[in-house]
């Protein structure tokens, strides 16, 4: 432990990078885990509440070493555990549910595109909230992300599923719940902190998506899950969730949330090499056309955002 903060303290800008490289690539590799586990029979709630009964451990373990490590951290109030269980509902439980189910019927590229817009949404209700429009530069940028949704998406809707509407309105409602979740959960994140506000949010996910299908069949259905569904669901849960939060956040702490945010880009891109290589999702010229009207827009809105801040 001591060797690696060392390390951390001498190139803190590399590794920084390397971080936020790692989370980045492997949070967008879920689309890619899940597209996976979907050639065997089963459906997206069942490998919601597999994700985060996996992962939960993982999150609780760091939850009490922070508790340990922190003994002056703020007490949690009722007005936080409120908070933090409709944070949870919206970004972890909803978010990930549309976001799974949507994933049956369009392509992971074109889910990772359209997760990828959720900063013109937080840039949206943030404006609804305050009661004015957004500044002539940002309806720009989303002009430009949205126009190139609309490329991938019409010619994905042409060529591959009838349900490709529906699927990408589904993951559009999950990157509407997680710029709800990020809007809302902002000043838990500052006031308590990533770790504990991610455990808790977990923790109540996994609850909501367990009542779920307990009320629709046995819960033993999520143990009867052929071996190959349990593999995919441990390397989501790890790799694709717990290892990417943790690597942002220390990348975040070492560079910077503005330059996390620019290296994030590479995200949409990294889901298109991995779709087409791996899961042989078709990519044409209107594929790297699109991913760069939407990852640019995107870009320019994050960047006007930091220099504001």
């Amino acid at each position: 432990m001591s060797r690696t903060r060392s390390m951390l303290q001498q190139h803190p800008a590399a590794w920084g990078v390397g971080l936020a490289v790692v989370g980045a690539v492997f949070f967008s590799g879920k689309a890619i885990v899940i597209k996976l586990a979907y050639a065997y029979p089963v459906d997206g709630a069942t490998l919601v509440a597999m994700r985060m009964l996996l992962s939960l451990p993982l999150f609780l373990a760091a939850l009490a070493l922070d508790i340990w490590r922190n003994t002056t951290s703020p007490r949690l109030t009722a007005k936080d555990l409120g908070m933090i269980c409709v944070a949870g509902l919206l970004g972890y439980y909803m978010a990930s549910l549309f976001d799974f189910t949507g994933l049956q019927c369009i392509t992971a590229g074109l889910e990772r595109l359209i997760l990828f817009t959720y900063p013109s949404m937080v840039v949206l209700i943030g404006c609804a909230i305050k009661r004015h429009w957004p500044e002539p530069v940002q309806l720009a940028c989303m002009l430009i992300s949205y126009v190139g949704l609309a490329v991938v998406y019409s010619h994905e809707a042409a060529f591959t599923s009838e349900d490709t509407l529906l699927g990408s309105a589904l993951v559009l409602l999950s990157a509407l719940c997680y710029a709800s979740y990020l809007l809302i959960g902002e000043r838990l994140l500052m006031r308590l902190g990533t770790i504990r506000v991610t455990a808790l949010a977990t923790l109540v996910s996994a609850a909501a998506i367990l009542v779920q299908i307990s009320l629709r069949q046995p819960i033993s259905v999520i143990v009867e899950q052929p071996a190959a569904v349990w593999g995919w669901s441990l390397i989501n849960a790890v790799f694709c969730t717990f290892v990417p939060v943790f690597s942002v956040m220390t990348a975040m702490s070492l560079i910077g949330a503005s330059r996390v945010a620019q290296i994030g880009m590479i995200g949409p891109v990294s889901t298109l090499i991995l779709g087409t290589w791996i899961l042989k999702e078709p990519f044409t010229v209107w594929h790297a056309i699109g991913a760069s009207l939407v990852i640019a827009g995107v870009a320019t809105l994050n960047l006007k955002k930091a220099k504001k801040e």
